[in-house]
C-alpha cells in the first residue's frame, strides 16, 4: 500500500519530511524509484543486483527522481525509436506537454507528460536505435534544483535483468570402484532462430522496412515470409533488402540446365489429404503468398469501381489489317484482340499519368514507365508477368511478350531464348486481366499493392445498340462490345481521375489509329 511503502522508505532511505506536499501518486512513484523500480509508462524494472549497503549508498546519493522507461504506445508495440526530443535537459514541463516523439512500428506518436516536473537527464538519444519498451530513456525530478545532481548519471548494466548463469552440476562424490564415471554435461544449445511469420499474420517491423517493401514492389510485409533479425524477431530494413521473392527463387545448383520458365512454375505441392467427407488440397508457397497479398490489399486499400461499355468494331478491323501485313504461319494467330487491348490500357496510363502511381503513406509516387502485369493461367498456375515499358512499345512487341510468357508455362518448353523468369515475380504499375474466355460479362478486380488501378475485361458479345449513323434508316444496329471495369485506390485516384482514365481507354479502343501516336 502507499502508507507501507512510504513508511519503509522513510525508515531506510530518507526522512518522510523530504516528500513535502507530494500527491499520493507522486509519493508512491518517488518511493518506488528509491526502491530501484522504474515506475513510468506502465513498465517496471527489477531491483539491481547490488548489496543492501551499496543500494543504500546509491539511493541516498541522488535527490528524489523518477526513471522513465520507453512507453508502450500501442497494444502491439514491443520496441520503438525516439525520432525527436522536444525537451532538453533542465527544461520544465507540465502535464500534457510533449516530451519526445516516439516512432513505433505503425506511426510516430507523441509521448506526453502525465505530471509537472523537470527533465533531469536524457538516457536515450534520438536516432534509429530501437529501444525495447520499459528500457530507461530519461529521468525526471520535481525540483529544478535537483537537475544538476544527474549531470553525470549513467544507467548501470546491473539495472537490467541479470542473465541466469548455467547451473553448475554438483561435484560428484568419490565413485565406488564399480561405479560408472559421471556423465559429462553437454554445452548449452544455441538459441533457435526466430521463425518467419506465416503469410497474412501481423509482423513486427520498423517503419523503414514497411516503406522499402512497397518501394521494391514486394507489397505488404504481412504477405511475405521474411525472418526478422532485429530485437525479438523484428524485421529491419536490411532484412527487406536481402529478401528474395519465392517466385524468383531457382535452384541453380540442382538444375543448371533447367529452362528459363522453370523458376516461374510453382514447385510440386503435397498430394491431397482425404478426410471423412472432405479432401484437403495443399497449396504451394507461391499460391499462399499471392493469397496473403490479395487479402491484405482488399482489407487496406479503399477500392471503388467504374464500368464502361466499349465497342470493338473498329479495333477488330484494325487487327484484321495488321495481321494481313504479317507473314503468318498457318498455326500463328498473329496479333490478338487482347494484345491491342493491352496497348490501349498502356496508352490510357500515359494519357492519365495520375493513375500510374502508388500510395507511399506520406506521398504519392508517379512513375515514368508504364509496366503492365498481364494475368495468365488459372488456379495454382495463375501468374501475372510484367510487360516492361508497354506505353512506348508497339503492338507486335507486346504480342510477342505475351506469347513468350504463355510458352514458358508449357511443360515441354525448351526454348532458351525466352524472357527471363524474373518477370513472373515483378510488380508493374497496372494489372490487366481478361475474363472474357470464361464468358464473364464484368469483373471487379482486386488491386495489387502498390499499384493504384487494375483493369478487368468481360466477354466479347454482339449487342443491339442505338444506331449513331445519321444517314441510316435503321434505329438500331448490331455492334461487337465488351464491358470494362476499372478498380481504383481512392487514396491515389479519385472518381474524376478514374473517369478520365476509362474515357481515354474507351477512346483508344474505339479509335485504334490513336494507338500509333
Amino acid at each position: 500500500s502507499i502508507a507501507s511503502t512510504c513508511q519503509f522508505a522513510s525508515q531506510h532511505f530518507l526522512p518522510l519530511s523530504r516528500f513535502g506536499k507530494m500527491s499520493s501518486v507522486r509519493l508512491l512513484r518517488t518511493a518506488a524509484s528509491r526502491l530501484g523500480t522504474a515506475v513510468g509508462a506502465g513498465a517496471s524494472r527489477p531491483l539491481p543486483s547490488l548489496s543492501l549497503a551499496a543500494q543504500q549508498r546509491r539511493w541516498l546519493s541522488y535527490p528524489p527522481h523518477e526513471v522513465v522507461g520507453m512507453p508502450s504506445l500501442s497494444p502491439t508495440m514491443e520496441a520503438g525509436t525516439i525520432a525527436k526530443w522536444n525537451k532538453e535537459e533542465g527544461d520544465e514541463f507540465g502535464a500534457g506537454d510533449i516530451l519526445c516523439e516516439v516512432e513505433t512500428d505503425k506511426a510516430t506518436v507523441d509521448f506526453e507528460a502525465q505530471d509537472d516536473g523537470f527533465l533531469a537527464k536524457i538516457l536515450a538519444d534520438a536516432g534509429p536505435t530501437e529501444i525495447t519498451c520499459g528500457e530507461p530513456i530519461m529521468i525526471t525530478v520535481e525540483d529544478g534544483d535537483d537537475v544538476a545532481a544527474f549531470k553525470d548519471y549513467v544507467v548501470e548494466a546491473s539495472a537490467a535483468p541479470p542473465t541466469p548463469a548455467p547451473e553448475t552440476p554438483p561435484p560428484a562424490a568419490t565413485p565406488e570402484p564399480a561405479a560408472a564415471p559421471a556423465p559429462v554435461t553437454p554445452p548449452p544449445a544455441a538459441p533457435a532462430p526466430v521463425a518467419a511469420a506465416a503469410p497474412g499474420d501481423r509482423v513486427v517491423a520498423s517503419p523503414l522496412a514497411h516503406t522499402l517493401a512497397k518501394e521494391m514492389g514486394f507489397g505488404p510485409l504481412s504477405a511475405l515470409s521474411i525472418i526478422g533479425t532485429g530485437p525479438g524477431g523484428r524485421i529491419i530494413a536490411d532484412d527487406v533488402r536481402e529478401y528474395v521473392p519465392a517466385a524468383a527463387v531457382a535452384d541453380a545448383a540442382g538444375a543448371p540446365a533447367a529452362a528459363p520458365g522453370a523458376a516461374a512454375v510453382a514447385a510440386p505441392v503435397a498430394p491431397p489429404v482425404a478426410g471423412i467427407g472432405y479432401t484437403d488440397y495443399p497449396l504451394s508457397p507461391a499460391a499462399m503468398e499471392i493469397a496473403a497479398q490479395l487479402s491484405h490489399s482488399k482489407q487496406n486499400v479503399p477500392h471503388y469501381y467504374l464500368t464502361v461499355d466499349v465497342a470493338l468494331d473498329s479495333l477488330l478491323e484494325t487487327r484484321k489489317q495488321l495481321n494481313a501485313t504479317l507473314n503468318l504461319d498457318e498455326d500463328d494467330a498473329g496479333i490478338a484482340v487482347n494484345d491491342l487491348l493491352i496497348k490501349a490500357a498502356s496508352a490510357a496510363m500515359k494519357a492519365v499519368p495520375s493513375a500510374n502511381a502508388s500510395w507511399m503513406d506520406t506521398a504519392v509516387r508517379v512513375y515514368d514507365s508504364v509496366d503492365v502485369n498481364v494475368v495468365i493461367g488459372s488456379g495454382d498456375a495463375l501468374y501475372s508477368p510484367v510487360i516492361r515499358d508497354a506505353g512506348k512499345r508497339g503492338v507486335k512487341a507486346i504480342s510477342d511478350d505475351v506469347k513468350a510468357f504463355v510458352s514458358q508455362l508449357e511443360p515441354d518448353n525448351d526454348d532458351a531464348a525466352l524472357p527471363v523468369a524474373e518477370e513472373f515475380g515483378a510488380v508493374g504499375t497496372v494489372t490487366f486481366m481478361n475474363m472474357g474466355m470464361f464468358g464473364i460479362k464484368a469483373c471487379a478486380p482486386i488491386i495489387r499493392e502498390p499499384q493504384a488501378v487494375a483493369l478487368a475485361l468481360g466477354a466479347i458479345e454482339n449487342r443491339i445498340v442505338p444506331n449513331d449513323d445519321a444517314d441510316s434508316e435503321e434505329i438500331y444496329k448490331e455492334s461487337v462490345m465488351l464491358t470494362a471495369t476499372l478498380s481504383c485506390d481512392h487514396r491515389v485516384v479519385d472518381g474524376a481521375v478514374g473517369a478520365q482514365w476509362l474515357s481515354a481507354f474507351k477512346s483508344h479502343v474505339e479509335n485504334p489509329a490513336t494507338l500509333l501516336l
